[in-house]
């Protein structure tokens, strides 16, 4: 009913309010109407279950955790690591040293910590200045060893 569907973006924005325009309730029918699958062209279409679609059934949902400022840090964190030689690439089982990318990822996680700067609860902001402290320390081991 209210469907759009805005051309390259590859998303269909539904309206499911139960109320139409005029604050009046909508009918039944309209709601099942509107929760029919959408018709996109193949190439810009969300099959459910996908890794994109945000379903609980895709193949490599048994190891995501949940989307949240710890795991996220947490995430970054372990990149760093990666960066530094610790754990090798899963695909070639080949361990490297990229010092740029781990300097590049321990950057990024200071800028969050000040676009974040009184926005976290005491928690999060002892995370996060706890896995700057490593990681920069670790980098200045990394940098200065010879």
């Amino acid at each position: 009913m209210m469907e759009k569907e805005k051309k390259g973006t590859g998303f269909v924005v539904k309206d499911k309010r139960i109320f139409d325009e005029a604050g009046t309730p909508k009918q039944e029918d309209s709601f099942k109407a509107e929760d029919e699958p959408a018709k996109a062209a193949p190439e810009t279409a969300v099959e459910e279950g996908s890794e994109f679609s945000g379903g609980d059934d895709g193949p490599g949902d048994d190891f995501l955790t949940e989307v949240n400022f710890y795991n996220f840090v947490l995430s970054l964190s372990t990149t760093a690591l990666y960066h530094f030689g610790d754990f090798p690439d899963p695909a070639t089982k080949v361990t490297a040293r990229n010092l740029a990318a781990a300097k590049h990822t321990i950057d990024i996680l200071s800028m969050l910590r000040g676009k974040t700067a009184g926005n976290l609860d005491e928690n999060e902001k002892k995370l996060l200045e706890g896995i700057l402290f490593e990681l920069k320390m670790r980098y200045i081991r990394e940098t200065t060893a010879k």
